[in-house]
């Protein structure tokens, strides 16, 4: 009865004896390594901030284990770069990443080789605002030697940023009259009001913003044409009581560049970044902000693309907008809580709630916009475009406040869903509204010729097209000129379109005017 676990115990004996044998025997490399790429090409950075991580794979196609004596970056311990190979770091101290030693690598099996890197140019050159920094990967050395080149582009760049206490580890907040009561409240957003040397941003360099960068009471932010704005994480600009933001973006000579637009997104600039939203905060015009100003600019990859409170009754509306466009926010594209905005040729798209928000009353005048939703990153609540005059409190108490005016004038208002359109309103206040020659998504019988849905009564709802073919280039990725197969093609009021003749690329729009930003073209069969 003893004998199957004497059997079973020699099994295991065996298993173990052979698991602790060296039975690999490594062969130094011959220099027939192969790349997956020859170049490994580090999307641009910033200079200081730590760039995503890369990967090399390398291959041994022989049927020999072998080992690579030597794997090393060219410039050494002075390099930018850093490598990390299959989980190692390599050899420590200054090596660390840097040095490696002795890397084994099977018979037909490959290896990777993950690469970051961190770039001081002034290190480089304090002469150039770009620059390109190069290094090799070394495999082995002598006649076997290998090599494969790392490049990466590095841009200069004005930081701002919030002082942090020595001696707490905290980062400085900004204090303001956030409720109107003339005395300072201390928030808890993290940033710094800009110095009066700071209150212009040029194109001479792009600027990096971490935290929130405040305009304080009585300034003025003026951004000129061409210049480039990037956010960090939870960052932005808050205008405050009595400041106000002048985004002065132009218009190219070839109408389909962007040099002279003023362009506001995130700080990270990989290619697989480029529209992914919610990557930054918002442009905040905070109550007693005036007279905001923003013209030729792209706001992409927002959680709020523009964020205006208050003053609806200002002698000059809180923001006027145009020649626009707001792409990729998280939730709004543009959201009013009792305010008054202007905008012409305003395109706004792909937002995670509403593209266009004016709620909590205020006074809204948008004339020769798209305001289109085609998000598609996850589930919507709203539609492109929701108007109201209330707003509900974490006591769910309802407070209502009069919307003095809603009007959309030559819009489309259309996206992925439907309907996208949604007006809501309480009776205490008033709610005053009217759609002038538009194309709207709205298909519900249910709610067709009920409520704010009388599409029959010209006094709300003037020669407005429900439910036809916008004929957008492609909405899903923010291309949205309209085709001359557009039910918005000829379709807009002529006076209206006499406000505003040019459209978004500064085409004349005088002449057989089409609904929205764009007037029509013809789209190219390929």
């Amino acid at each position: 009865m003893k004998r199957p676990y004497f059997f079973i115990l020699s099994i295991l004996l065996v298993v173990f004896w052979s698991s602790c044998r060296n039975d690999f025997e490594f062969s130094p490399s011959t220099g027939n390594l192969e790349f997956a790429r020859d170049t490994v090409y580090l999307d641009t950075i910033f200079t200081n901030i730590g760039s995503s991580t890369y990967n090399l794979k390398v291959y041994n196609r022989s049927n020999t284990d072998i080992v690579i004596p030597v794997v090393q970056l060219e410039n050494g311990t002075s390099s930018y770069y850093r490598m990390n190979i299959d989980g190692s770091t390599g050899l420590s101290g200054d090596q660390e990443g840097k040095f490696f030693e002795d890397v084994e690598l099977l018979a037909n099996d490959s290896l990777f080789i993950f690469i970051e890197t961190t770039i001081d140019i002034e290190a480089l050159s304090a002469s150039n605002t770009q620059f390109l920094y190069t290094d090799r990967i070394l495999f082995d050395t002598g006649a076997n030697q290998q090599d494969v080149d790392l490049v990466t582009l590095v841009k200069d760049a004005v930081f701002i940023y919030p002082n942090r206490d020595p001696n707490t580890g905290l980062f400085e907040t900004l204090t303001f009259d956030a409720d109107g009561d003339g005395n300072p409240d201390e928030t808890t957003l993290q940033g710094r009001f800009l110095e009066d040397s700071e209150l212009t941003f040029t194109n001479e360099k792009p600027y990096v913003i971490y935290g929130y960068a405040g305009v304080d009471e009585g300034k003025t932010l003026n951004i000129n044409a061409g210049a480039r704005v990037h956010f960090h994480a939870n960052s932005g600009l808050l205008i405050t009581n009595m400041a106000s933001l002048k985004i002065n973006g132009a218009v190219s000579a070839n109408a389909e560049e962007m040099e002279n637009l003023v362009v506001l997104e995130g700080d990270r600039l990989e290619p697989i970044f480029t529209d992914v939203p919610g990557q930054w905060g918002t442009i905040w015009l905070f109550n007693g902000s005036l007279e905001n100003e923003i013209t030729y600019a792209l706001i992409k990859n927002a959680t709020i693309g523009i964020l205006a409170e208050g003053n609806q009754d200002a002698p000059t509306d809180k923001l006027t907008i145009s020649n626009t466009r707001i792409y990729n926010s998280s939730a709004f594209g543009i959201l009013g809580r009792a305010s008054s905005i202007t905008g012409e040729n305003v395109v706004i798209n792909n937002s995670g709630q509403s593209s266009f928000a004016g709620t909590f009353g205020g006074k809204y005048n948008l004339t020769h916009c798209t305001l289109a939703n085609y998000w598609n990153n996850s589930f919507r609540q709203l539609p492109s475009v929701l108007v109201n005059n209330f707003l509900v409190d974490e006591n769910n108490t309802v407070f209502t406040n009069d919307l003095d005016a809603a009007n959309f004038n030559n819009c489309i208002i259309f996206g992925n869903d439907n309907p996208e359109l949604l007006l809501e309103s309480e009776d205490d206040s008033a709610f005053n509204f009217k759609f002038t020659n538009c194309l709207i998504r709205f298909n519900n019988d249910n709610l067709e010729g009920t409520g704010n849905y009388l599409f029959n009564d010209p006094l709300l709802f003037e020669n407005v097209i429900f439910n036809q073919n916008p004929d957008f280039l492609d909405p899903f990725e923010n291309r949205l000129i309209i085709g001359s197969n557009s039910a918005a093609d000829g379709a807009a009021n002529l006076t209206f379109a006499q406000q505003v003749p040019f459209d978004i690329r500064n085409i004349s729009r005088t002449n057989s005017p089409d609904i929205g930003a764009y007037q029509s073209i013809i789209f190219n069969d390929d």
